[in-house]
């Protein structure tokens, strides 16, 4: 084992870390403290105690929703990025999660809440990537660069869509739309769907590791050392457009943690996939499980929407990258 590599163990060893810690915060946290002695306690003695039902029932499951859906754009954003050569890629650029939100604001709409509405948004999602798979799908070729320009168009497409019905819903329900196109963790019971998609798709990707570290060289150099790109970048497509659905019909479009945790991991040496995805799950949780934190107690009892959260931190974040990376570069 190289050194690199040895480094890089230590660095998703620090993650795990990262990870339980944020759990820990997320639960403790929120419009009522409990201290780490309380928590501890409603772990190894259930009672049918207040902060039982506060921890157990509320808490928990909204925390490991944030961390499930952080971990599902995180390992998108990771895959496009790979797929599309191309650094700004996240999971929203092409345009599955556009199909996901007309979907929802049209469920919305007609009175749809809870489990039929994330049923509606997956289901949009789904059929977004069949119309943009069906746009760039030719027998004899694929081309990476024809599958971004229709999926910025698409998504330009639903943009506009989301607009008019925006503009024809009446005021009682404009908010709830508002605050899902914003995104937001909701209450509830843990999502298994979300929960399989990580965990299954995440294998999968750790088995394709060396062709996904040979395709992040380009197409050629893939092909040319035995890897089937057309069928790989199918996949990885295929792939990108279920977690990005599924992380849309989980908590709405959240923006930029598909897009810096990918780069923040790389900053801090880790190229190789095997260990780049595991730790893009891992950090990516992470920081959307601290992000919903915030949202929960930045002005408790009011319950701010996470996508702006991530999007206040994300952005100062991402510009410190792009500043360190040039320096990098030109030294």
């Amino acid at each position: 084992m190289s050194s690199q590599d040895k480094k890089n163990l230590c660095l998703i060893g620090a993650l795990v870390v990262l990870a339980l810690g944020s759990l820990a915060i997320s639960i403790s946290f929120g419009s009522i403290p409990l201290s780490e002695k309380i928590v501890l306690n409603v772990f190894r003695h259930h009672s049918n105690s207040i902060n039982q039902e506060i921890i157990l029932y509320l808490r928990l499951p909204r925390s490991l929703n944030a961390f499930i859906t952080g971990g599902l754009l995180a390992l998108a954003g990771t895959l496009l990025q790979t797929l599309l050569r191309n650094p700004l890629a996240d999971p929203y650029i092409l345009g599955v999660s556009g199909g996901s939100a007309v979907a929802s604001l049209l469920a919305i709409l007609l009175g749809i809440t809870s489990i039929g509405l994330s049923s509606i948004t997956f289901a949009g999602g789904l059929l977004a990537m069949l119309i943009i798979f069906s746009l760039n799908y030719r027998a004899s070729h694929w081309n990476s660069s024809h599958l971004l320009l229709t999926g910025v168009m698409f998504a330009a497409g639903c943009g506009a869509a989301i607009t008019l019905i925006l503009t024809l819903s009446p005021d009682n329900i404009l908010r709830s739309m508002m605050f899902w196109l914003i995104g937001e963790i909701y209450t509830g019971p843990v999502s298994k769907l979300g929960v399989v998609v990580l965990v299954i798709s995440l294998i999968v990707c750790l088995g394709l590791a060396r062709p996904l570290n040979l395709l992040s060289f380009g197409e050629l150099k893939a092909r040319s050392l035995g890897v089937n790109t057309k069928q790989l970048t199918i996949f990885l497509f295929v792939l990108t457009a279920l977690l990005t659905a599924t992380a849309v019909s989980i908590a709405g479009p959240i923006g930029f943690i598909g897009l810096i945790t990918p780069h923040i991991l790389r900053l801090l040496g880790c190229y190789k996939h095997q260990f780049l995805l595991i730790g893009c799950v891992l950090l990516g949780g992470s920081l959307l499980c601290l992000a919903d934190t915030l949202a929960r107690t930045l002005v408790a009892p009011v319950q701010l929407p996470v996508g702006a959260i991530t999007a206040l931190i994300g952005v100062p974040i991402f510009l410190v990258l792009l500043k360190t990376q040039a320096n990098y570069v030109r030294h």
